[in-house]
């Protein structure tokens, strides 16, 4: 199922589709693993027989528990079922309208606690969709998250497929791209390279070796970040891919090995054998600008090519042209912040002592002041701006900059200092590095750290 479709379909359309045609094809109905007792209750609901479907709509009418809510929602998403909702009306009183996004919300916003057997309800049920779902959601595997949270995202697991050591092609030979085309811009020990997000739009993934390390970028289409981070924690690599899952509308990926759920925007496991073990990603800078810029700055950088093995119109703002056209998220999430809109776009700070409040700085703030200095726990740091808008960020070491000619900086001292990838370089040789930041749609990332600092 690719993004266009995503795109053109309600999820709870798109999830109905999808188990029709997988309950119609593999000739699988719910009694097949004899599931007990009240599981077996709501997978009834998803039964071919309409007599089944009804014995347990007046049991579970009958016997209601709170905890129901969960199970009973993920049923509407899955079939579509227009009997759920009068139902949900009718035990909690609630008098809201007959539409999935509202009742999760209803849900969200209550200290709520789901059935035992909901861990096994959710793996049995997704893997109509596609059965390496059911890996995700083993009764055993511990989670950080709640899973009334993770979210069919419209596609299977690595069916937005993710981009391996991809061909890339001199910057001279990039004749599709146009200066004003955004470009995701990395540079590991000396070599440069340059994502088009006209490309990763279709691919939200790439792994690559740059700078003779492996590293994994990550871009999330619904919350508006890419990001990128080492693969290899104390010497262990980590394979990672598409899970086809969804945490506040911010991408899942999974590991091959254990098949843990990872978050995109900590980089940490949230769900399966890994969780608890202290992992976590390191993340690195990456600068979102113009192909224009990145060229300037980096002649020598390498691009990626438009031969990717997979047949996409790569065209920009072909992808999810709808879903960038407006301010609506796709998926709803626990609490929207009216302090910016749903999509407006933030810089992520992405360091800091563990216990630092997280902080994000609105983009237009940046723009009107391409020289900002901030502080986050005892780090202090300048956010540079260039003409594209891209935002570079480094240590200031108490220092205060203003701006000088030749996109150059000056210190308090009358120092110059220029700025690099790596590190905002001084004329007399001192260096300060270049610390983790990336940009962010508002709406995701505050749904994902509520207790955000937003500087605006």
């Amino acid at each position: 199922m690719t993004p266009c479709l995503m795109r053109r379909l309600r999820p709870a359309v798109l999830l109905w589709c999808a188990v029709a045609v997988a309950l119609a094809m593999s000739g699988l109905g719910v009694r097949a693993a004899e599931p007990k007792g009240e599981l077996r209750l709501f997978l009834e609901l998803l039964a071919r027989d309409p007599e089944a479907q009804d014995r347990a709509y007046r049991e579970i009418e009958k016997r209601w528990e709170p905890a129901w809510i969960a199970p009973l929602l993920d049923v509407a998403g899955l079939n579509h079922d227009e009997r759920i909702f009068p139902l949900l009306r009718r035990r909690t009183g609630e008098k809201r309208r007959d539409d999935l996004h509202a009742w999760f919300d209803y849900l969200w916003a209550r200290d709520y606690r789901a059935p035992e057997y909901y861990p096994e309800f959710k793996a049995r049920t997704h893997a109509l969709i596609d059965p390496r779902f059911a890996e995700y959601f083993a009764a055993d595997r511990a989670a950080t998250i709640r899973l009334d949270e993770i979210r069919w995202g419209g596609v299977k697991r690595d069916g937005i497929p993710p981009l391996k050591n991809p061909a890339m092609i001199p910057a001279a030979k990039a004749t599709y791209l146009r200066d004003s085309h955004v470009v995701f811009g990395v540079t590991i020990n000396g070599e440069s390279r340059a994502y088009p997000k006209r490309i990763l739009a279709w691919h939200e993934m790439v792994k690559d070796r740059i700078g003779g390390e492996e590293l994994n970028g990550v871009y999330c289409t619904l919350c508006g970040s890419m990001m990128l981070y080492r693969t290899a924690i104390g010497g262990q690599h980590y394979e990672l891919g598409t899970s086809g899952f969804l945490y506040r509308s911010n991408k899942l990926m999974y590991d091959h090995g254990t098949k843990s759920l990872w978050s995109t925007l900590t980089g940490e496991p949230v769900v399966g054998p890994l969780v608890g073990r202290g992992l976590k990603l390191a993340p690195l800078p990456v600068v979102t600008t113009t192909w224009g810029e990145w060229r300037r700055f980096h002649p020598d950088t390498q691009v990626l090519s438009l031969e990717t093995g997979h047949d996409r119109d790569y065209g920009e703002g072909v992808a999810y042209r709808n879903y960038f056209s407006t301010d609506e998220p796709m998926f709803s999430v626990p609490t929207l912040d009216r302090r910016l809109k749903n999509k407006a776009e933030v810089l992520a700070l992405r360091f800091g002592e563990p216990t630092a409040r997280p902080t994000v700085i609105a983009a237009e703030v940046l723009v009107r002041n391409p020289v900002f200095h901030g502080r986050v726990g005892a780090q202090d740091y300048v956010v540079l701006t260039d003409k594209s808008g891209a935002n570079r960020v480094y240590e200031s070491a108490g220092r205060k900059f203003i701006a000088e000619p030749q996109d150059r900086v000056r210190d308090e001292r009358g120092h110059l200092w220029h700025p690099t990838e790596a590190a905002l370089r001084a004329e007399n040789g001192q260096t300060l590095a270049r610390l983790p930041a990336h940009r962010a749609f508002w709406f995701g990332w505050f749904a994902a750290f509520p207790e955000t600092e937003l500087v605006k």
